[in-house]
């Protein structure tokens, strides 16, 4: 018999302790990758084509804008029995001829701006020299000692050249005026076929009425939801746009009075007339307000002689325009709109540099349509969404 015993069980072992392995989420895109490429290959396609014709877009978008904007003065005098070519007819002449008599009121005024250009140009000359006096200015010690550097390394250059080498040096040609002429008398031809282009579509808009949304209903479909659907859009596109127009009267009514009273309190000749520049102005985005800025301190510097007295009007016009249009403009476009702020402002950026000024003015009503059409179309919605406020 063994005396060695050995025992049933092995020694204790540590125990490991294993928790369950949590349940992977899996999150399931509803976007095809073949689908979604397709999409932005389309997308760019589109931007290059936007670009490429926007001498044909332009205008067209410009007088589908007019005419959103006309159409009911032309609809009021329709239910007058006034027949619609009649109506679109007066709109269109009254609107052109108070245009060409604010024109002609101010072309006094830019005449004289422009005669004045010379002696603004030596009044400023004479005036950062009394300011800067004979004391030698930081940019001008710079100047001089850019200038010895140069002539050192010419200097240089001239001892360790190569021998045999032939100095090259190119003339500026003269400046033609001939040239700078040509380019803006073809410039303005066209500017005039374009805003001849622009008069006759909107005409003709406006004495279409309500044909184009008959169409749309016919091509929507046979099923009477297709129809509501179609009609819900083009009301909304209708009313958004007409908010817009009445949202972008009122900014420039209310930046031509502010403008008039700062300029007048600060003591500017013909401050009404300012006033009315920089409403008419305000139409356009940022551009509009740095011309009423500059053309202001410009008179504001020939009527009192003094830098700082042009700064001052320059700087209240510019601040109204910046107040006005960098916050009451995006609040109350984004109530009329139903667009977010952070959408009007790139979609003015994204259009500014598809279109330049124009695309400025165009940007905010092409966004509206934009969204109206893709709140309604299911596959479109998320971009809709993206969109609103």
């Amino acid at each position: 018999m063994n005396d060695n015993h050995q025992p049933d069980t092995a020694p204790d072992t540590p125990q490991v302790t294993t928790f369950p392995e949590p349940e992977r989420l899996l999150l399931h895109m509803p976007v095809d990758i073949r689908n979604a490429s397709l999409m932005v290959l389309a997308g760019m396609g589109l931007l290059f084509v936007l670009h490429w014709a926007k001498a044909v877009f332009i205008p067209i978008m410009l007088s589908i804008l007019f005419s959103y904007a006309f159409s009911p003065l032309v609809n009021w005098m329709a239910h007058r029995r006034v027949p619609r070519w009649l109506g679109s007819a007066i709109v269109l002449l009254s609107i052109l001829g108070a245009l060409g008599s604010t024109a002609y009121a101010l072309s006094d005024e830019a005449s004289a701006m422009v005669e004045s250009l010379p002696v603004a140009a030596q009044k400023f000359r004479n005036a950062m020299k009394r300011s800067s006096g004979n004391s030698t200015s930081t940019l001008d010690t710079v100047q001089k000692a850019a200038t010895q550097i140069e002539q050192a390394a010419q200097e240089g250059a001239a001892s360790g050249g190569t021998r045999g080498a032939m100095r090259v040096v190119i003339e500026k040609s003269n400046f033609n005026v001939k040239d700078y002429l040509w380019t803006g008398t073809i410039g303005l031809i066209a500017l005039i076929g374009q805003a001849t282009v622009v008069i006759f579509l909107t005409y003709f808009l406006m004495l279409s009425g309500d044909t184009f949304r008959r169409k749309m209903l016919k091509l929507a479909g046979p099923n009477l939801s297709s129809k509501k659907i179609t009609l819900h859009a083009l009301h909304e596109i209708t009313e958004q746009i007409q908010r817009y127009l009445q949202v972008q009267l009122l900014t420039s009514a209310l930046v031509g009075v502010m403008t008039w009273l700062a300029l007048w309190a600060i003591g500017l000749d013909n401050a009404p007339v300012w006033g009315i520049a920089a409403g008419v102005l305000n139409l356009v985005p940022y551009v509009g307000s740095l011309i009423t800025a500059a053309a202001s301190a410009l008179v504001g510097f020939l009527q009192f002689g003094s830098l700082n007295m042009a700064m001052l009007v320059g700087g209240a016009s510019l601040v109204i325009h910046t107040i006005v249009g960098n916050i009451v403009t995006p609040w109350l476009t984004s109530r009329a709109s139903r667009l977010s702020p952070v959408a009007v402002f790139v979609a003015l950026l994204a259009w500014g540099w598809l279109w330049g000024v124009w695309g400025l003015l165009l940007g905010i009503p092409i966004m509206m349509m934009v969204k109206s059409v893709c709140d309604r179309v299911d596959d479109l919605k998320p971009v809709g969404e993206f969109l609103g406020s």
